[in-house]
């Protein structure tokens, strides 16, 4: 396939994609604790993420601590989670979709057209992928902001936007130029031109000139009488 390394690049990225997808899922970095004002304890970290919250202190260890119950969180938390979960489900499908669909793989056959189509659906879906990710880290990024910016929000309960939160938009931007390049791989290898080759030992007749055929028999005829 003129086209192979186009198809490797995207299972790369897309690979790189899934695994930033599981680090933005499990990071606890989500809202950090800001530094404003003087109520707030320089000395201590506080780190609030979709699964735990960790708080960690000078000269101290991390401590991290898992939400005790899953109804008492928030509706904007549930949701994050929810769609960090399935995006992390459609990483790894897409993933095992575009191996099967790689030119040494015969799981499916040796079928370059069925390839083809499978290398396009895994593209479609690490698309899906990077979308579902950046719903929630945008979705995230805004009550941050909103409440950093409102005056009526305690300044103890400010926070700052979060490493996983940037790790999210680069992992979404990987998801999205990976799963487009290898679309790009699939409707390149659809538009591809067939040539048709005729079998050996069958060939079309070339038409002759019908002049010379009725010239020369009317000579032969001539030549016996």
């Amino acid at each position: 396939m003129a086209f192979y390394p186009l198809q490797i690049a995207g299972l790369v990225l897309g690979f790189f994609g899934m695994v930033g997808t599981l680090a933005t899922t499990l990071l606890p970095q989500w809202r950090v604790s800001a530094f404003i004002g003087s109520n707030i304890i320089v000395f201590e970290r506080v780190w609030e993420g979709l699964w735990m919250n960790c708080v960690r202190q000078a000269k101290d260890k991390l401590q991290c601590k898992v939400y005790d119950s899953l109804l008492a969180l928030p509706p904007a938390l549930e949701a994050a989670r929810a769609l960090m979960c399935v995006a992390v489900a459609l990483s790894v499908i897409a993933l095992l979709v575009g191996i099967c669909g790689m030119k040494k793989i015969q799981c499916i056959g040796s079928e370059r057209r069925a390839k083809a189509y499978l290398v396009g659906i895994s593209g479609v879906l690490f698309i899906l992928t990077g979308i579902f990710v950046l719903f929630p880290v945008c979705w995230m990024a805004n009550d941050i902001i909103r409440d950093f910016y409102n005056p009526a929000v305690h300044v103890g309960q400010k926070r700052e936007l979060g490493a996983s939160l940037f790790v999210g938009w680069a992992t979404t931007a990987v998801l999205i130029v990976g799963g487009g390049l290898l679309c790009g791989f699939c409707c390149c290898n659809r538009k591809k031109p067939r040539h048709r080759y005729l079998a050996p030992g069958r060939r079309v007749p070339h038409a002759r000139n019908p002049r010379r055929t009725v010239t020369g028999l009317s000579r032969t005829s001539t030549s016996y009488v």
